[in-house]
């Protein structure tokens, strides 16, 4: 089967649902031939992953979940997790990454339900009961097209995206109000491109090259890094590399050594304190115990 693409970023796209404020980060079709790290977003990113195919497992929390066809999950505020694909069924995934803008209550109580349901659920987990596949085939062909009024249209099927995702949460159960605090808006192409910065680049990056990408003094680059992650560049950076090599340690037979050489640490004595420190275990230890939790969920 071969899944309608959908690949759009870098564009000024809002939406807005009742008092909800919505920018898109991204949209994207991708197919998992290789598990994807241990990560987590910033304070203010929600990232909604439908599966339409293939096979794997999510670990979000510490916790295991199967993927199937079908699977609909959410990973938003330092909700940290990782997907492993099955090789021989690899998962398809449609991924779109929110900011919360901000979230304001208004008068009518049955859109006030629905916003607050999407800014209180950091994660979520299950099937999708909504048809969700149908809304990102007309995304992608509006997005393939572009003909004239796409990007107001787009906007309109995401927002269908988003009450549906909303429906899935709910069932037949309504949500309870909580109103959160109004967040401010920051620069969404600097937080797009910082997330993958360290994602893709943490064996090497660097503040200075990750600043003049971002055109930032390096000062200025630290200063927003601690505003999205509450973190410095270099403890997020260290922890880009220890949830890189924790990934390998779980889908590789790499060497502890070359896994700690791959990921950007200057000597294997260094990587297995860092290591342990962060993960309360040795990185021999930690790969048996991830080995027989996932062969145990396989099971």
């Amino acid at each position: 089967m071969n899944l309608p693409p959908i690949h759009l970023e870098n564009t000024n796209l809002k939406i807005t649902i009742g008092g909800l404020a919505l920018n898109v980060l991204y949209i994207r079709l991708g197919i998992f031939y290789r598990s994807f790290p241990e990560h987590s977003h910033s304070k203010r990113s929600y990232e909604m992953h439908f599966i339409p195919l293939g096979q794997g497992t999510l670990i979000a929390s510490g916790h295991s979940y199967p993927i199937i066809p079908g699977t609909l999950f959410m990973t938003g505020p330092d909700v940290v997790h990782e997907q492993i694909t099955n090789p021989s069924d690899p998962m398809s995934e449609y991924c779109i990454c929110f900011e919360l803008l901000d979230y304001e209550p208004t008068r009518d109580p049955e859109l006030d339900i629905l916003t607050e349901t999407f800014a209180q659920t950091p994660f979520w987990f299950g099937q999708d009961s909504q048809n969700l596949m149908e809304l990102f085939e007309q995304l992608s062909f509006e997005t393939t097209r572009k003909s004239i009024g796409y990007h107001r249209y787009v906007g309109t099927i995401l927002e269908q995206i988003v009450v549906k995702l909303i429906r899935n949460y709910m069932g037949d159960q309504m949500a309870v109000s909580v109103s959160p605090t109004p967040l401010q808006t920051p620069d969404d192409k600097r937080l797009a491109t910082i997330e993958h910065s360290f994602l893709s680049q943490y064996s090497f990056i660097t503040v200075q090259a990750l600043a003049s990408t971002l055109g930032l003094s390096v000062r200025q680059t630290e200063r927003t890094i601690k505003q999205f992650y509450g973190m410095t560049f270099t403890q997020k950076r260290n922890m880009a590399r220890l949830s890189a090599a924790a990934h390998f340690l779980t889908t590789t037979t790499m060497t502890i050594s070359h896994i700690a050489e791959t990921v950007g640490y200057s000597s294997l004595e260094q990587f297995c304190s860092a290591f342990k420190i962060n993960y309360g275990m040795p990185a021999s230890r930690y790969r048996l115990s991830r080995s027989a939790q996932i062969s145990k969920t396989a099971d």
